[in-house]
């Protein structure tokens, strides 16, 4: 992706968004293959946080095939995205200190605390990333002897770990300075562009598809929803560290109280004549998947929606007007994937 920009001297007159660049046709591609073949593509335009595209892919074929998926399968699936988040926040941060805030201890910090959170990635579904682990009726493998041990020791190591990124990222004056009135984005303008995610709650819009239209175990966990009014490229970070505690909290809830039983059902490789639309909170926001079923077994419409893409919108609004060195702030604070919205 490029971003074009005309300027006035430093000031930047115009910018426009060129993607394009990285295309891989994965729509046209789903409707040649089975939907259970089409689920480890689906799973790519967002290697950081695939578990969420996967959930999404898998939702609407779930609800035209009319199948319900077990308890214990919801709690799997809710425990996976959920570290998958935390992970991905890290990411970003990690790359937003050390590529556009010249912090490579950042970078380290993020990286490293995350590489615990593949440790348990890989000990649940087999993979670091891209897990292909959701399935038409469940979940691919139960929770593995010793995964509930590891996954609380992770969780205090990273409660302990958190201040020590918060005194040198987020409260670190050189970033305050950068990041703080930099790239504001008022909550009726946030409204107005249809944002989502960090970047729609960084301006105060208290939204999340995990409490307004409930999935998966969410409706029997109990966790709060970060905003922050500013609206500038500091809030949408510090929405992204908060959501990590609460992912936490979400966590230590579903490791405790998930219930005993199967964890898939077993289900026809068909969809139904039918469409449908999917609703999952990714860690950048609302994706959707919306598929057209026509009784075989491949999809005859498959539509992404990713929160990379809806935000991306913002980017032209943000920019008109700023000192052309803000831009890679504002870049980084809506934590766009490219992949994600070239798809």
């Amino acid at each position: 992706m490029r971003i074009m920009v005309k300027t006035d001297g430093d000031l930047i007159v115009e910018a426009t968004p060129d993607i394009g660049y990285v295309h891989r046709g994965v729509e046209k591609i789903a409707e040649s293959r089975n939907i259970i073949k089409n689920i480890p593509m689906v799973c790519r335009p967002n290697i950081a946080d695939d578990s969420h595209l996967n959930w999404s892919y898998i939702a609407p074929i779930e609800e035209l095939q009319g199948v319900e998926v077990p308890e214990r399968g919801l709690y799997i699936r809710t425990i996976l995205c959920e570290m998958n988040r935390i992970a991905s926040h890290l990411y970003g941060m990690a790359i937003m200190g050390g590529v556009f805030s010249g912090h490579t201890t950042m970078y380290m910090f993020g990286f490293g605390d995350r590489e615990l959170l593949l440790d348990l990635h890989e000990m649940l579904t087999g993979a670091r990333m891209t897990f292909s682990f959701s399935v038409p009726g469940g979940v691919r493998r139960d929770l593995p002897k010793g995964f509930k041990e590891k996954l609380l020791d992770t969780l205090d190591y990273l409660e302990f770990h958190l201040p020590a990124i918060d005194r040198i990222f987020l409260s670190n004056p050189i970033f305050v300075e950068r990041a703080r009135n930099v790239g504001v984005l008022r909550k009726e303008d946030a409204i107005r562009l249809g944002v989502v995610g960090p970047v729609l709650r960084g301006s105060g819009v208290r939204c999340d598809v995990r409490k307004d239209a409930p999935y998966g175990a969410y409706d029997k966990l109990d966790f709060e929803i970060p905003t922050f009014k500013e609206g500038d490229s500091l809030s949408r970070w510090l929405v992204r560290f908060e959501e990590i505690k609460q992912s936490m909290a979400i966590l230590r809830q579903a490791i405790r109280d998930i219930p005993k039983g199967p964890i898939a059902r077993k289900v026809p490789i068909v969809i139904p004549r039918g469409e449908a639309i999917s609703r999952i909170e990714s860690a950048r926001g609302e994706i959707n998947h919306y598929i057209i079923g026509d009784g075989s077994d491949k999809p005859y419409r498959v539509k992404m929606n990713t929160g990379s893409f809806k935000n991306l919108l913002a980017l032209p609004f943000l920019l008109k007007g700023v000192h052309i060195g803000d831009l890679p702030i504002i870049y980084g604070s809506l934590d766009y994937w490219p992949i994600e919205a070239d798809r």
